[in-house]
C-alpha cells in the first residue's frame, strides 16, 4: 500500500494570496476595545466617537501591479487612490484622509516623480480627500505606491461582506470586464512594439477599456444612491479580483450559496466586441478579469422596487442555502459550479 501523498502547500505560490492572507492571519487576536472589524472585510472599523473610523491599504509594486510600457504616470497616481477608495465605499462609508507611502527607483526623474503625485492629488480634488502625509524612500527594483485610506460611517449604516439571508438579491453596480478587455488590447500592442521598437501603437476605438484599466473611478455614486432611496445593502464587496472571487467572498462571509444569472450580467458593448476579437468569451471577462472597481451586494426582496429602474445597478442573483452551492446559470439554461480563477498575484 502506497502512503497518500501529502496535498498540504509548501510554497507561497502554492498557498496563492488569499491561502497565504487565511495563513498569517488565523491566529490574530485582537486586544483593544476600540476595535470593531479587524482582518477580513474590505477594512478596519474601529470605534469613534458617533461613527466609525474606517481604514484600508493597497500596495502597488512595478511589474506586478503595472507596466511602465504602458502606463501613464499621471493615471498611476490616480488610480493608487482610486482603488483604496473602493474599499471604503465598500463599507458604505465615505473616505475622508490618505496617507501615501511611495518607493522610487534611481532611474525614475523628478519630473515623473510629479506626474504621479499630480495625479494623486488630482483623485483627492475628485472625491474631497485629504492628502495629510506619507513617506518616501528608495527603491532598488523600481517604482512602488502604498496607499492608506482612512473613512467614516454612521455606526447603523456600515456593511460587511457577510451578513445575507436566503432569497435576498445579488447586484451589481456599472459593467464588467472592461478593465481586462483594456489589459488584453495594451499587452497585444506592448507584444507588437517588442517585435517592432518603430511600429505606433492602435489604441484607437478602445478609449472606454482602457480608461476602466488605467483609470478606474470608484462608484461614490452608488453610495449616495443607496442614501437617496433609503437602502442599506446587507451585504457588499468591491470587485477587484473578478466578479466570481468576490461572489464566493460574499457567499463564504454568509456561509451560503447563490445562483447568477449569465444574461444578467452587465457587460459594455466594446467589451463584447474585443472579447470577441480575442475569440474569448465576454462571461469569463466579467466573472475573472478583474480591477472593475464597482460594488456586489445584497439585499432584501422588499427593496427591489427602489432599484429596478437605477441605470447603473444590475440584479444579477439570489442568495440560497450552502447545500446548493455556488452556481452560474448559462444563456442556455446550464447550471455550472463558480470556480474564482481571477487574478492571484503569488500564483504560479
Amino acid at each position: 500500500m502506497t502512503e497518500e501523498k501529502d496535498k498540504t502547500p509548501k510554497t507561497i505560490a502554492e498557498l496563492g494570496e488569499f491561502g497565504l492572507i487565511d495563513l498569517l492571519t488565523k491566529n490574530i487576536e485582537l486586544t483593544q476595545p476600540s476595535t470593531v472589524r479587524g482582518i477580513g472585510d474590505d477594512a478596519a472599523v474601529l470605534e469613534n466617537g458617533d461613527k466609525y473610523l474606517l481604514i484600508s491599504k493597497d500596495i502597488l509594486l512595478e511589474g506586478i501591479h503595472f507596466d511602465m510600457v504602458y502606463q501613464p504616470l499621471t493615471h498611476l497616481g490616480y488610480k493608487a487612490v482610486a482603488i483604496n477608495l473602493s474599499d471604503i465605499y465598500a463599507m458604505n462609508g465615505t473616505p475622508t484622509h490618505i496617507l501615501v507611502g511611495i518607493g522610487i527607483s534611481s532611474r525614475y526623474t523628478l519630473e515623473a516623480v510629479q506626474e504621479i503625485y499630480k495625479g494623486i492629488k488630482l483623485a483627492c480634488k475628485r472625491y474631497k480627500v485629504d492628502f495629510i502625509g506619507g513617506d518616501t524612500s528608495s527603491s532598488v527594483q523600481g517604482l512602488i505606491i502604498s496607499v492608506t485610506v482612512l473613512g467614516s460611517v454612521d455606526k447603523d449604516k456600515v456593511v460587511y461582506r457577510g451578513v445575507s439571508l436566503p432569497n435576498e438579491l445579488l447586484c451589481v453596480s456599472g459593467d464588467l470586464g472592461g478593465a481586462y478587455a483594456g489589459l488584453l488590447i495594451l499587452e497585444r500592442e506592448k507584444a507588437e512594439f517588442t517585435a517592432n521598437p518603430d511600429m505606433q501603437p492602435d489604441l484607437t476605438g478602445n478609449e472606454y477599456v482602457l480608461e476602466r484599466f488605467l483609470k478606474p473611478e470608484p462608484r461614490q455614486d452608488i453610495i449616495k444612491i443607496f442614501k437617496d432611496l433609503k437602502i442599506k445593502p446587507t451585504a457588499m464587496i468591491d470587485i477587484s479580483d473578478g466578479l466570481a472571487s468576490e461572489i464566493k467572498h460574499l457567499c463564504n462571509y454568509s456561509d451560503l450559496g447563490c445562483a447568477i444569472f449569465e444574461d444578467k450580467i452587465p457587460i459594455a458593448k466594446q467589451t463584447y466586441e474585443i472579447a470577441h476579437s480575442f475569440k474569448m468569451d465576454p462571461t469569463v471577462f466579467a466573472l475573472n478579469g478583474g480591477e472593475d472597481y464597482e460594488l456586489l451586494f445584497t439585499i432584501r426582496q422588499e427593496d427591489y422596487d427602489k432599484i429596478k429602474n437605477i441605470a447603473e445597478i444590475s440584479v444579477i442573483g439570489h442568495m440560497n442555502d450552502n447545500d446548493s452551492g455556488i452556481n452560474l446559470i448559462t444563456k442556455s439554461g446550464s447550471l455550472v459550479k463558480i470556480k474564482a480563477q481571477g487574478w492571484d498575484h503569488l500564483k504560479k
